[in-house]
């Protein structure tokens, strides 16, 4: 899969967070190349999905460098959010859940369409599929166009454990992470646990994989 002609990898330490960074693949680019053609979007109101530690942070990230805009945590959204809106463009809710005031919500869809601005809402679910107590919010959220980041394909999950175990100064053999690709389960979680696990291994040791 890969040239592995240089068998050793070794890197300096840098917690590489920069949107530079993100890690393109024919999982998630379609979503980075529909933010990158704001404000040439079909809809105002647009939900990305994915699983957890799947990459919509980091998306939002660049999109709001590039954009601007006013990001909102979910369950933090109060009438002060709502007051500002009209200062913003874009505004983004990240991870959205059922555990978020619906009437305030509902109040934020109303101001965006009447104000012809931007939403972007980061979820784990689709909203549609989020149990909603409120007709009416249900079926405003029935005009979002949808967004999912897929599945994690060879090419991405080479890119994550090579990225994330640089980042942690961990030297790995390129045909180790081949060997990995292969076996472990397409899942972003899955990925980050075993990273995760790897790391304090490596230091118990004290060389590299």
């Amino acid at each position: 899969m890969r040239d592995i002609n240089q068998t050793i990898i070794k890197f300096d330490y840098d917690k590489n967070f920069k949107n530079t960074d993100f890690i393109l693949s024919r999982s998630n680019k379609h979503i980075y190349d529909f933010l990158d053609r704001w404000p040439k979007w079909e809809k105002n109101f647009i939900n990305i999905i994915g699983q957890k530690s799947s990459g919509k942070t980091h998306l939002i990230n660049i999109f709001i460098e590039k954009y601007k805009g006013k990001r909102i945590d979910a369950q933090s959204l109060n009438e002060a959010d709502l007051n500002k809106i009209e200062l913003y463009e874009n505004i983004i809710i990240e991870d959205l859940t059922s555990n978020i005031n619906e009437n305030l919500l509902y109040s934020l869809l109303d101001l965006i369409e009447q104000n012809n601005k931007y939403l972007i809402i980061t979820s784990l679910n689709q909203v549609v599929h989020i149990n909603f107590k409120l007709p009416d919010l249900r079926s405003r959220l029935k005009s979002f166009l949808l967004l999912n980041i897929e599945q994690p394909d060879d090419e991405l999950i080479f890119g994550i454990i090579l990225k994330n175990l640089s980042d942690r100064q961990i030297s790995i053999d390129k045909k180790l992470i081949d060997y990995i690709v292969k076996r472990i389960e397409r899942s972003y979680s899955k990925i980050h646990n075993f990273i995760y696990k790897i790391d304090p291994l490596s230091l118990k040791k004290k060389k590299s994989i």
